[in-house]
């Protein structure tokens, strides 16, 4: 198994990992060291390499703009290409799983011959997908976008890999996507050939702990391990709830300092983490960037979101919320009145608790670790 160094690159496959191992499987992944003892936890072996990319656990943050994310994970699979060649010559698998950012291990299994599984912690292609999100790549023809491609396709013919970029990257042989089906963007014309979608694993997490229940309705919020330097929006959820008869935990990570926030009135406490799907097992409601991670916990939790989207698919993420009829999406710059007014609103309604019961069965019900294990075993025989 390969990944980045980067939670939500991590996280979602580690149960599928856990499921491997106890069915008597050897499991190598490669990582960096930053997060090779959550691997570990798992009972796989890490495989450690040198990363450049930037360290979450340090508080390094991650480029917003979208040429530049797909670059430094372009030039960090040829800097861990070899490190994986080296490391695993004399030990090479008898199959290849790889994260939608692990390169270079599509690369080797291309060159050994050997069966390739993509884990998707994201929303993946559908028929038409490139017609459909032309806008949305239109970056990818202009110059520097052009240049890249270039590079990257360069790259993949250096190394023996008859494919273009695009479809290197975007087209796997086989994958076990890892999110709610109800998440999928035109999920109806998806490859059911290619893609199966057993949803995310969130009944095992041994790297994760509890969380006291509670009298009073709880709000979590957290804009994730990436984008939380946003002090503002702390600050708005604070005054929102002040005094109210609500519980709220905010997750902040390591960018804002608590004291910024000011005196916290008794209702309200601050976490620099928190084991977030335990947290929504206690939660009424949920305050999210709407990243895949957060959304499909809330949705196994039985949550409603308001989602305040940062970068990436968080926007696209969010509008699905909304269009499921379990969620709300705030612009920006988000006052207090709209976010408690959100939040109030989605709580108290009967058909959004109704809806995200059918979910939450739905999601519970699509196989998790144990499907995408089976899909391994599958390609194995």
């Amino acid at each position: 198994m390969a990944s980045v160094g980067a939670h939500g690159h991590v996280n979602p496959n580690l149960p599928v990992i856990a499921e491997l191992v106890e069915r008597g499987h050897r499991v190598s992944y490669a990582i960096p060291a930053s997060f090779a003892e959550v691997v570990a936890s798992t009972g796989a072996t890490p495989v450690v390499y040198r990363t450049q990319l930037p360290d979450e656990s340090a508080g390094e943050q991650w480029p917003t703009d979208p040429l530049d994310g797909m670059t430094i994970f372009f030039e960090e699979a040829t800097r861990v290409l070899p490190q994986l060649e080296a490391a695993l010559e004399d030990d090479r698998p008898d199959a290849v799983l790889y994260d939608i950012t692990g390169y270079p291990a599509r690369v080797l299994a291309h060159r050994w011959s050997v069966p390739l599984l993509q884990l998707s912690p994201s929303m993946v292609a559908w028929q038409g997908f490139e017609e459909d999100m032309a806008d949305a790549f239109a970056f990818l023809s202009e110059p520097a976008g052009l240049a890249y491609r270039a590079r990257f396709d360069e790259w993949l013919a250096e190394q023996g890999v008859p494919l273009r970029s695009d479809e290197f990257t975007g087209r796997p042989p086989r994958c076990a996507v890892l999110i709610p089906k109800a998440l999928q963007p035109n999920a109806d014309r998806v490859d059911d050939s290619v893609y199966t979608f057993v949803g995310p694993a969130l009944d095992r997490r041994p790297h994760q702990g509890g969380w006291p229940s509670g009298d009073r309705p709880l709000l979590l919020v957290s804009l994730g391990s990436a984008y939380t330097d946003h002090l503002d929006l702390y600050l708005a959820c604070i005054e929102a709830f002040r005094d109210t008869e609500w519980d709220v935990v905010m997750s902040i990570g390591v960018h804002v300092n608590p004291a910024d926030l000011g005196e916290l009135p008794p209702n309200i406490t601050v976490h620099r983490w928190v084991p977030q799907l335990a947290v929504l097992g206690q939660a009424s409601a949920f305050v999210t960037h709407a990243g895949m991670g957060g959304c499909s916990e809330g949705l196994y939790q039985g949550v409603p979101m308001v989602a305040l989207p940062q970068a990436v698919d968080q926007f696209g993420n969010a509008a699905m919320l909304a269009e499921l009829g379990v969620g709300a999406q705030l612009a920006e710059p988000v006052t207090a009145d709209a976010l408690r007014e959100a939040v109030l609103s989605l709580a108290a309604s009967p058909e959004v608790a109704a809806r995200l019961a059918e979910l939450r069965a739905e999601l519970r019900a699509a196989g998790g670790a144990s499907a995408a294990a089976d899909i391994v075993e599958q390609l194995l025989a």
